[in-house]
């Protein structure tokens, strides 16, 4: 069969659905990707068994602290800001475990100021939730960069030789603070 030089061959049916169905599809799978995060995803990270970065910070008052003033005591390090829903909620459990008491050189509680916009607010979070632990000021956030903070708050649980043995993101619950001082052998709330 030959044809006409001006006419198109026979056309073949068109498939025009597909590119928006491909579309949808590739779409879905990343709303679901992003919508459901994965397993476990509050704890852990990269740093987990390596050794906690180094820093020196000053306090609200303006002394000067080092994470290696600590060596050979287990340490909780929390990242934290007043304007922070989740870290006013874990609060009292920080109160509670400061206040417990200890026989001998333990534990050790610092928080770390994460983009504090005002050490006003900051020392009326302390006051309020009555933390009598020491919170320092972490200027252009340098320390939580190095700890991988991408949000808060962030909880380092560091044991006494100095490496990072559990990491907990979001706010704690009992059960986590729980998990996280276990790993670096210290009992329970």
């Amino acid at each position: 069969m030959t044809h006409p030089i001006n006419s198109a061959p026979p056309s073949r049916p068109r498939r025009w659905w597909l590119p928006p169905l491909l579309a949808l599809g590739i779409t879905g799978m990343l709303a679901a990707a992003l919508l459901n995060p994965a397993r476990n995803a509050t704890i852990g990270g990269p740093l987990v068994g390596r050794e906690a970065p180094a820093f020196t910070l000053s306090t609200l008052d303006g002394t000067a602290l080092a994470l290696q003033t600590f060596q050979g005591r287990p340490v909780v390090l929390n990242f934290w800001a007043s304007w922070c829903v989740p870290c006013r909620d874990e609060a009292p459990l920080f109160r509670e475990l400061a206040a417990r008491p200890s026989g001998k050189p333990g534990l050790v509680l610092l928080g770390i100021l994460f983009q504090e916009p005002s050490d006003v607010a900051a020392r009326n979070f302390i006051r309020e939730y009555a933390l009598a632990y020491p919170s320092v000021r972490d200027p252009n956030s340098k320390t939580a960069i190095n700890y991988g903070v991408s949000g808060i708050p962030e909880t380092f649980f560091i044991d006494a030789q100095g490496v990072i043995q559990f990491v907990d993101r979001g706010g704690l619950t009992r059960e986590r603070l729980n998990a996280g001082l276990e790993k670096i052998g210290v009992p329970p709330l």
